[in-house]
């Protein structure tokens, strides 16, 4: 990556209710001047309205309505601010356990979680539920953030005790490493820069880890996937339309179209309209085979080596999404990148229903085969979402486990 090329990290947060996730958004936002004046001026007003003395930064993040009266957070919000290293972008997710679902929205596509843990309660049963959603999600970086230190003297023993205590959880999880920093997001030591009342702590400000922290592959470097998107036809010359979402792909490259298994070889690129010697992810583009082949959206045009695996079986972990229960034996349609099958519900990992915000297993048959890829390995051909056939509503958010 290039030294003079700023670039974007995207991270979600998530902590149990009053563990201060909304103050401590609130506090990066003000404390690395991304508030505009007069969001803040809002903020005070409200704040003095309220007898408070300081303002009260977790109205920069709770701007619903519902959230304000309810005192809770209710949705998830995307909240985009820089600095001179990076840009963020960063999904602010509910904290109550009936909005699991909502975090799995927002750390979807996170490559950190900031998990927050208020120092006097220490690890609750949310801080589980967060941490396995980070695991299941293959998040690859989360931070501990154990917030109010203030409150417990900044004594290092509660710190360190925290952390203990999460490490063991997270290793049951499948969690394999974390980045535990203390903080006080109410006061702001820790947040952006380092704290003078923790002389103890080594490591670096919250604001300063997600500067650093390294951001993910390269999707270019990965093997070639292009979904299908839509075929356009010009005279007797097909294009075919998609997002180039791993990998590269050049003129002359041998390629398989799934599931079908034909071969064929590229003839022609197009971007913008521009015809193009190559293409790398995440690019959207237009291809041309040097044959005439069968290929229809849904289809997934590959690279010849490190083919998806094509199967009708599919085997996963889910958070489900929907309110209404998912069952064995159930008929739905499952949806994988543009392609979207029938499919049967055969195995619910022993349980007899999936309700909302449970986290399972699934084992699911296709009625056509599907290209996938392991979700540890990609995380965009490795994820799909299972549909209710009468609505179009989304029931379940599967994460494909082909070990």
């Amino acid at each position: 990556m290039s030294t003079t090329t700023i670039d974007t990290l995207r991270f979600a947060t998530a902590g149990s209710v009053d563990d201060g996730k909304s103050t401590l958004v609130g506090r990066l936002l003000h404390d690395s001047k991304s508030v505009l004046t007069d969001q803040l001026e809002a903020v005070q007003r409200v704040s003095a309205d309220r007898g408070q003395d300081a303002p009260d930064l977790a109205l920069l993040t709770d701007g619903l309505r519902a959230e304000r009266e309810q005192g809770i957070t209710i949705d998830v919000a995307y909240r985009y601010f820089a600095t001179p290293r990076r840009r963020f972008i960063l999904a602010d997710t509910p904290g109550h356990v009936q909005y699991t679902r909502n975090m799995v929205t927002g750390a979807s596509t996170a490559e950190l979680a900031i998990v927050l843990i208020d120092a006097r309660n220490g690890v609750v049963e949310q801080t589980l539920r967060h941490a396995a959603v980070a695991a299941l999600l293959r998040v690859p970086h989360v931070v501990l953030a154990v917030n109010k230190m203030d409150l417990v003297g900044y004594e290092q023993a509660v710190f360190e005790r925290i952390v203990e205590e999460f490490a063991g959880h997270a290793a049951e999880s499948g969690l394999p490493s974390f980045t535990p920093i203390p903080v006080s997001a109410l006061v702001g030591d820790n947040v952006v820069d380092r704290s003078a009342h923790m002389d103890w702590y080594e490591g670096p400000a919250l604001l300063e880890f997600l500067e650093n922290v390294p951001v993910g592959a390269d999707p270019s470097d990965a093997p070639a996937r292009f979904p299908v998107q839509y075929v356009i036809r010009d005279g007797e010359v097909r294009w075919y339309a998609g997002q180039l979402v791993s990998g590269s792909l050049r003129v002359g490259d041998r390629v398989i179209v799934h599931p079908s298994g034909e071969t064929s070889e590229i003839a022609g690129i197009s971007a913008l309209g521009t015809e193009a010697g190559a293409a790398y992810a995440p690019q959207s583009v237009s291809l041309r085979l040097a044959d005439q082949r069968d290929v229809s959206r849904g289809d997934m045009i590959t690279a010849g080596v490190d083919a998806p695996v094509l199967t009708q079986d599919v085997r996963a972990a889910v958070c489900h999404l929907a309110d209404r229960p998912l069952r064995v034996g159930d008929r739905v349609l499952l949806r994988h990148t543009t392609r979207t099958v029938k499919a049967v519900v055969r195995d619910l990992g022993g349980a007899a229903e999936l309700t909302a915000n449970d986290l399972g297993r699934i084992t699911l048959r296709t009625a056509e085969p599907l290209a996938l890829d392991d979700y540890a390995v990609s995380r965009r051909t490795g994820a799909f979402l299972v549909i209710d056939p009468a609505d179009g509503a989304t029931l379940t958010a599967g994460m494909a486990d082909l070990a």
